[in-house]
């Protein structure tokens, strides 16, 4: 991670518990009428699954600075993520720990490049601060969202070595 830390005191957020559902059994009748829990309703419609997959897609990111996710430190949160499939559009917006967050540009080049890796190309993503919580917000935004600085960002390797140490699964 980072020396130097710009918020060394971070609040930490419980993770909400992972929405699995049910596979059917062996011996489950096709036919017979089952009741539809929450997690059955929302896979019946597929907005709301195709949601819940792209939140488990970024809910992981560790955060540059600290050994906690972007979801850990309400950097991200369900809120924050639109998707309409049938446009093929998805926006993502995160809110930094502190208002002068110098990684601003790294958790959102972090959230695009999983969301590039893990998502059909199909896909338009669109990364924003969530307004009034940075101090420059508009010139963050404007950075993650500019296809050429996005690829000038991604051929400097200590960059890449950055976000791809956040991507890093976990296992604790």
């Amino acid at each position: 991670m980072v020396s130097g830390l710009i918020n060394a005191n971070p609040v930490i957020y419980e993770k909400k518990q992972r929405r699995v559902r049910r596979a059917p059994s062996v011996g489950d009748d096709e036919h017979a009428v089952e009741p539809i829990d929450q997690i059955e309703f929302e896979a019946r419609f597929v907005r709301v699954f195709i949601f819940l997959t792209f939140l488990n897609h970024v809910r992981d990111i560790k955060d540059p600075e600290h050994p906690y996710s972007l979801e850990e430190l309400k950097v991200i949160t369900e809120d924050a993520i639109e998707v309409d499939d049938n446009n093929s559009y998805v926006r993502v917006t995160f809110t930094p720990t502190v208002e002068h967050c110098s990684m601003a540009t790294v958790i959102g080049l972090c959230l695009r490049v999983k969301l590039m890796r893990s998502l059909p190309q199909r896909y338009k993503v669109d990364i924003r601060v969530a307004p009034g919580t940075h101090a420059t917000e508009s010139a963050v935004n404007k950075q993650l969202n500019d296809k050429e600085r996005v690829a000038a960002a991604l051929e400097n390797p200590n960059l890449v070595d950055m976000v791809d140490e956040c991507l890093a699964p976990s296992y604790a």
